[in-house]
């Protein structure tokens, strides 16, 4: 009789010795798919042999256009005035295109800066706001290839 009744604590690790392996699998196999998703490796250049010197991407220098500095008389009675001046971050070869569009950006930049309530230049983070408005006009303007940044050089209320 007591032969007849296995013991329960004999068929835990043989259960877990089971489930062990299979987990592992998994969890390798979920691993090297998600490294090759996320590209850190790929298994066609495990075939595919070395092709030589990687090759290097040369990247065209910054070039700094200098917008004419804006001088603007705020509305509003109190007599205050904004002084801006501004440089587009372009590359050699659009410098050109941003220099004969230079008007065109002028105009859009007035006509933001004469349009925003002079009660929001006393507000925090308005650098900011006006910095990325300014950028989009630019882009606006001139297209989203030349312009790589915007750089404030001045900023003046008085």
């Amino acid at each position: 009789m007591s032969e007849a009744v296995a013991d329960p604590a004999d068929e835990a690790p043989r259960k877990r010795g089971k489930l062990l392996p299979v987990a592992a699998a998994i969890l390798l196999g979920g691993g090297g798919f998600a490294s090759t998703y996320l590209g850190f490796w790929s298994p066609v250049g495990l075939f595919a042999g070395s092709s030589g010197a990687p090759a290097v991407a040369t990247v065209s220098p910054a070039v700094f256009v200098e917008v004419p500095r804006i001088e603007l008389s705020l509305p509003g009675g109190r007599g205050r005035s904004l002084i801006l001046a501004v440089s587009i971050e372009t590359d050699a070869t659009h410098r050109a295109e941003v220099e004969h569009l230079m008007p065109r950006v002028l105009d859009a930049f007035t006509g933001f800066l004469s349009g925003v309530d002079p009660a929001a230049y006393d507000k925090r983070g308005v650098l900011e706001i006006i910095r990325a408005e300014l950028v989009t006009r630019t882009r606006y303007v001139l297209g989203e290839a030349p312009v790589k940044d915007l750089l404030i050089t001045e900023f003046l209320i008085r």
